[in-house]
């Protein structure tokens, strides 16, 4: 599934019980991390909201999709060896592309270095995991929960950067263009089409095509692609696909070439990344 085409599921009420009482988790000075573990079934989806703490999408399981900016201008696919860190106030919304076991770490701005102002993704280490899963049943202890909060601060400034997300034009004041040739290459990930065709598609040329993609997306139309290539694989290879036939469905002719791209971007080969997610769901 291409990261901006999640189903769009109508809104859950504000008293669902998934949604309600945020305030019982807001994170403070005394206490900068707060986590909240949920078992969201697939689909279930947050619409866009944000709150004046930072957050960190992660899940032990499943899949999720986490779409951010008010004009839907990010897209990332989270499996659980990676995690979105959501800057404070950013408009964010959340949707299980497969039953999940989410686990949300709000976080105090104040907490996090002053110039961590943008979305992250961060790879998820052993020791992230298990100081998240001992913060979920540290209520009772205050000095072990203050331990554990700043042992994942430190493993989040320590965590290596991921290039994990598809970056998408404006809704409000972007180029029709640029829009319209995204969303083709979106519904059609698997075609090997060049920049030239996908822009005369759209009635523009490919060296304006070339200038929209750096001016408004920050990126070449070669690096965009890969990024919702990779969104696509990894739906198919989580659900258990062999990695011959997910690098078909990519578009890619051979089964090695697809696996370069991946373990080049992600650091982990396809095969290495489905063996993970079969465990974890086991």
């Amino acid at each position: 599934m291409p990261l901006a085409q999640a189903t769009r599921l109508p809104p859950y009420a504000a008293n669902s019980p998934l949604l309600a009482g945020n305030d019982e988790f807001a994170p403070s000075a005394q206490h900068p991390v707060r986590t909240r573990p949920r078992n969201l079934p697939a689909d279930w989806h947050f619409e866009r909201h944000h709150h004046p703490w930072a957050q960190l999408a992660y899940c032990t399981d499943g899949l999720l999709q986490v779409v951010l900016g008010s004009d839907a201008r990010l897209s990332f696919i989270v499996p659980p060896s990676r995690a979105v860190l959501i800057p404070a106030n950013e408009p964010h919304a959340i949707t299980a592309l497969q039953a999940a076991r989410m686990h949300t770490l709000y976080i105090d701005a104040a907490a996090l270095p002053q110039e961590w102002t943008i979305p992250r993704v961060l790879a998820v280490s052993g020791l992230f995991r298990e100081l998240a899963l001992a913060l979920d049943e540290s209520s009772s202890s205050a000095p072990r929960e203050a331990l554990l909060s700043q042992l994942i601060l430190d493993e989040l400034e320590r965590a290596d950067l991921q290039t994990l997300g598809v970056p998408l034009p404006r809704v409000s004041d972007g180029d029709k263009r640029l829009s319209a040739l995204c969303e083709a290459v979106m519904r059609n990930p698997t075609k090997r089409a060049t920049l030239a065709d996908w822009a005369k598609s759209v009635g523009a040329s490919e060296r304006t095509a070339a200038r929209l993609f750096h001016e408004e997306l920050g990126t070449s139309y070669q690096q965009w692609r890969q990024q919702v290539v990779l969104a696509h694989a990894l739906p198919l290879l989580a659900s258990g696909i062999p990695v011959g036939q997910v690098a078909t469905r990519c578009g890619y002719s051979s089964e090695s070439a697809f696996s370069a791209m991946f373990k080049g971007t992600l650091g982990q080969s396809p095969r290495a990344f489905s063996r993970l997610q079969g465990k974890r769901t086991a």
